[in-house]
Parts: C-alpha cells; structure tokens; sequence
C-alpha cells in the first residue's frame, strides 16, 4: 500500500526489446514506498531503459510493473506525472552553459506552468514569486546544494561544478516538482569512493523522508534494494558492447519528460529566463 508521498515499485517478467535485442528481460521487483533501489549492472547492460521504463518513459515489450498503483504500460502517462527525473543522459542533461540560479528559476517557471492549478496561476505575482522560492529553498535543502558556497555563488555555470555538485543540482531540481518516484542515472559515474558514500548518503536521506528512489550504480550500496540488469540474454553491436540506445531508439519515437509540455510553452519559460 502507497503513502501519501512516496510510490512503491513492482514488477514482474519485466522486459523491453529494440530491433537488436533486448535492452532487458525478465526483472522482477517488489519495493514499497521510500525505498532505496539500486539498478546495479554495467554500462550497456540495459540500466537505463529500465529506469526509464519504470518512469513512463519508455513503453516496455512484456511483462507487468506497477509505479504508484498505475499499471505500465496502460498508465505511463500519470507514471510520469508522478515521477521525475534526475541527471539521465540525452533526457535531462544540465545545461552546461546555464548557472544553477538559471537552471532553479526555469524549473520553477516551468512546474508553475505545466502542474500549477488555474487557481494557483491566478494569484498575486509576489505570492506566486514567494511560492516558488519556497520550493526551490525545500529541494536545494533535500539536495543538500547551498548555491552560496559555489564559487560564484547562484551564477557558477554549471561547466564550473564539480561531478558532486552538478548531480545534487540535478537532484534539487526533480523535487521542485514534488514527485513520489525520483529516477537518478549513473550515480556513481566518476566519484571517489569518498563522494560516492556522499551521493548514497543524499539518496538515502531523500528516501527516508518518504520518496522512493530509483538510482542506476556500477555497484549497489550496502542496505539498498538491488535490481540486476546484465544477462545472457542480449545482443552485442560490432564493437562488443549493448547498444541500448539503438534499442530504445526504436522501441518509443522519444523518451517522455511529460505530457503537457509544448514547445511554445518550454520557449515561453526559456525566455522568463534569459536562456536563449
């Protein structure tokens, strides 16, 4: 049974194929709400396909899973009103050229866009300015990113951060939205053993205040719910490794970040934000 906040994760026979195999098969999972899931495997071994099938992203070939309660792939669509993404490559990159204080004001503009209530939109400016502050102060708080001890304070590029810093700025900006499910890829791709204990332990701490969260890891953390993605049972491209991006590719027209999201409406927030 679901909390209020968190969303728990099961599935079964899971699987999802593109035209040169299967990016996985046959996963299984059952994790109630607020957990730690670690999809542990190496590069290529279908990782991020499953944390994006997981999500509503990516419409998996067999199997069942529920997210939330909301049966995949029936209900991919309010999968992905009830989870959000972390740093996942080609789907929700920082802008290295943004500064954090750009990239925490579009995200805001665009949550108050897109998921904000007719109610919620028609309020005063300052009180919807104030609203949105207050988010952006929460989920910097659950990151544990305090933009004033950057180098240039809210105006360091994200070019000018370091791996530990981009990944809790790519965290902070998935909880402005509030989700039950957080999704983090590659999570300890180029830490030190020391940052990566540090990047457990924030993943930890956003678990046990009531959020489940997926995190994709060369290597699953002691006490964590571990999901194994590498099989016999794949195809290898001519160089020997996965290509599971050909896989995904071709299994949906494009990984999904939403539902409601336009161009116009992405470019209207862009704008509210100085990025070009």
């Amino acid at each position: 049974m679901d909390s209020p906040h968190g969303a728990s994760v099961t599935a079964e026979n899971f699987g999802l194929k593109g035209p040169r195999g299967w990016a996985f098969r046959g996963l299984g999972i059952d994790a109630g709400p607020g957990s730690l899931v670690a999809i542990e495997g190496p590069s290529g071994s279908g990782r991020t396909c499953l944390l994006l099938a997981l999500t509503g992203r990516m419409r998996p070939t067999e199997g069942q899973a529920k997210v939330g309660g909301l049966r995949l792939p029936r209900k991919m669509a309010a999968v992905r009103r009830i989870a959000a993404l972390g740093p996942v490559p080609g789907v929700s990159e920082l802008d290295p050229a943004f500064t954090v204080a750009e990239h925490l004001r579009e995200r805001a503009l665009l949550q108050r866009r897109f998921d904000g209530s007719l109610r919620a939109l028609l309020r005063p400016r300052a009180e919807r300015i104030a609203t949105a502050q207050g988010r952006i102060d929460a989920a910097l708080d659950a990151a544990g990113l305090d933009p004033e001890t950057l180098p240039k304070a809210g105006r360091t590029s994200v070019r000018d951060l370091e791996r530990l810093e981009a990944l809790r700025l790519s965290i902070a900006l998935a909880l402005i939205g509030g989700p039950r499910l957080l999704a983090v890829d590659d999570t300890d791709l180029k830490l030190s053993d020391a940052e990566r204990a540090e990047a457990w332990d924030l993943l930890r701490s956003v678990a046990d205040s009531g959020t489940t969260v997926l995190a994709v890891c060369s290597q699953a953390p002691e006490g964590a719910i571990t999901l194994r993605t590498d099989s016999t049972d794949r195809t290898r491209d001519a160089n020997g490794t996965d290509d599971d991006a050909a896989a995904a590719a071709d299994t949906t027209t494009r990984p999904t970040t939403g539902d409601t999201t336009t161009e116009e409406g992405t470019a209207d927030a862009f704008a509210e934000t100085g990025r070009a």
